[in-house]
């Protein structure tokens, strides 16, 4: 057995671990497609006495006889149809959900750095279609495999209880469709894998002209778009038509060794010797049993596809639940921290990547204090303030919170104590209060939901929706302007209510007006707060009690606003060119 078959076969046995689960209605569909099966060989059995007995024999009364066993054998193939085919999609079903179930899991639990792997359109392909992909191969696949393989042997058992030295022709096929199934499953493998990383690409270029549909247009792109998704759906096509052509060699070749085994039978049966020892009804039903391994046959080969997408689909599943979650090493709890914070020599890079992102940061926050990161775009101030929840591990250095180290906390109740507005509002389909009193605040009173809005001065426009509070937003918000979905999540982060406020470019998107009434609401709500600033806004930089300027990834100062510019240093040339216009203009924009 190579290395693949060897994977395909670990694959196929942690698919059962899941169908075992369900054991006794697999148990009714392996029992309902055996009777199907049986029935169908038992047809072709009767052929024989039909023959010699009531046409050759000319025995009207077994002909009656025969014909009601044939009636019960009809109804045998109805109720064995019925239960194998819903027994099996009903278990094949039930794997699929469990399946998608702990994928959907699994992404609420993995790394950040994870996510930055993968585009959110290979992740939901393999949710949406992978899955699906499994769930052929666990219902209708195994069904006709297992039909398929029972009418086979039955139908052989047929032809042996007839005729042992005719039957011996049959095993012409054997070497044959032994060959065909080993030499196209392995090319049925390969082409499937590829197919899922195919469907990957469609979903995620479509993601993205979707998600972009505005600056598509304003930017005339829609033909290089149609493009880029022509490019991937047409090489998706050629590959399922690979996967045609394989389907139609396998079975092509099965019809001539089939048809090969029924020249020889021909030939041997009419033989004067053999002529001599067989009936008429025996060889018509040796002959018909023959014939009627062919489709079965045929389909064992074709459902090798079914079963290889379901084993690449699987296989891409396993690799997602297979990888590390969040690491939680952590046992501390606190009820509620001060939020006093410090930095001490921390590097942090990417995985995968030796460029440090962070090289050897050191500065001090004290609690209830409210510290603004400033630097260039690429500076590292985003991914400096992603540490604090631990959305990144520090690879370097030490980062403490209340004079522990942050490793030390439960992951949970570390995030409990942080609240996070960032730039890149997040709102759900859901209404509005249930975007404000989100996950673990969603039992929080009508009451301070409406006052969370108030101070963030969203009530105003809350009231003019038609349903107020429980009004639809849309997905991601898009029935909201950019300046009301802001302050939603800052709604959000006032009604959670935490000691440490992180504000990554909060305000962004306001007009001037708002942002002046969103400034004033979170002066109030830093006062008791350990508040990290992102912004480039004047006035929450230059209340902040304390500047840190990044420059690649290293402080390269540090102090008040008016101490830095004193300095006449980056932060001045900073101010001057950027703030400094921003102030002259009035437009508070970055």
């Amino acid at each position: 057995m190579s290395r693949t078959e060897a994977s395909s076969m670990a694959v196929y046995g942690r698919l059962w671990t899941y169908t075992r689960r369900y054991g006794w209605m697999f148990a009714l569909g392996v029992l309902g497609v055996t009777l199907d099966a049986a029935m169908q060989a038992a047809f072709v059995k009767f052929m024989e006495p039909l023959i010699d007995r009531v046409f050759v024999g000319k025995d009207s009364a077994f002909g009656l006889w025969l014909a009601g066993i044939i009636v019960l054998i009809s109804v045998g193939r109805i109720i064995g149809n019925f239960a194998g085919v819903y027994g099996m999609e009903w278990v094949g079903r039930k794997v699929v959900a469990d399946l998608r179930y702990e994928l959907f899991r699994q992404y609420t639990a993995l790394p950040a750095a994870f996510f930055d792997r993968f585009s959110s359109g290979s992740l939901i392909s393999k949710l949406a279609y992978n899955s699906e992909q499994v769930a052929n191969a666990a219902t209708k696949s195994i069904i006709s495999a297992l039909r398929d393989v029972m009418l086979v042997i039955l139908l052989v058992g047929v032809m042996v209880t007839s005729n042992l030295k005719l039957t011996l022709v049959m095993l012409l096929l054997v070497p044959m469709i032994g060959l065909l199934v080993t030499v196209i499953s392995r090319r049925f493998r390969r082409i499937s894998h590829r197919i899922q990383d195919s469907m990957g690409d469609v979903s995620h270029v479509t993601e993205e002209a979707v998600t972009g549909h505005r600056v598509v247009k304003v930017f005339q792109g829609q033909d290089a778009e149609i493009h880029r998704f022509a490019t991937v759906n047409d090489k998706t096509r050629r590959l399922h038509m690979r996967m045609q052509a394989t389907h139609l060699a396998g079975s092509s070749m099965v019809q001539v060794a089939a048809a090969a085994a029924i020249v020889v039978l021909m030939i041997v049966a009419t033989r004067p010797g053999m002529l001599e020892s067989i009936s008429a009804g025996t060889f018509t039903t040796i002959f018909w049993a023959m014939v009627g391994t062919i489709p079965p046959l045929k389909r064992l080969t074709t459902v090798q596809s079914q079963m290889q997408k379901g084993v690449a689909a699987a296989d891409s599943i396993f690799q997602v639940l297979d990888t590390e979650p969040e690491q939680d090493t952590g046992r501390f709890e606190a009820e509620r921290v001060r939020g006093e914070i410090e930095l001490r020599n921390v590097s942090f890079s990417y995985p995968g990547t030796d460029t440090p992102v962070l090289q050897d940061i050191s500065f001090r926050v004290p609690a209830g204090s409210v510290t603004a990161l400033v630097g260039h775009s690429g500076s590292g101030k985003t991914t400096l303030a992603g540490l604090l929840p631990r959305f990144y591990p520090y690879s370097a250095g030490h980062v403490l919170l209340d004079g522990r180290e942050l490793k030390e906390y439960r992951l949970d109740n570390l995030r409990s104590q942080i609240a996070l507005v960032s730039q890149d509002v997040v709102l759900f389909n859901d209404s509005v209060a249930g975007n404000i009193a989100y996950g673990a605040l969603a039992e929080a009173s009508r009451e301070a939901i409406e006052d969370a809005a108030r101070a963030a001065h969203a009530m105003g426009f809350i009231e003019k929706l038609p349903q107020q509070l429980d009004t639809l937003v849309g997905e991601n918000g898009t029935l909201l302007s950019g300046g009301q979905r802001q302050r939603l999540a800052i709604a959000r982060a006032l009604l959670k209510d935490a000691p440490i406020l992180i504000l990554d470019e909060a305000t962004s998107a306001l007009d001037n007006e708002s942002e002046r009434a969103i400034q004033e609401a979170l002066a109030e709500v830093m006062k008791h707060r350990t508040t990290l600033v992102i912004a480039h806004r004047l006035s929450t930089i230059e209340n902040a009690d304390q500047v840190i300027v990044l420059e690649s990834g290293r402080v390269i100062e540090s102090g008040t606003h008016e101490e830095l510019l004193a300095n006449g240093k980056v932060y001045a040339s900073l101010y001057h060119t950027q703030f400094g216009r921003e102030r002259a203009n009035g437009a508070g924009q970055d």
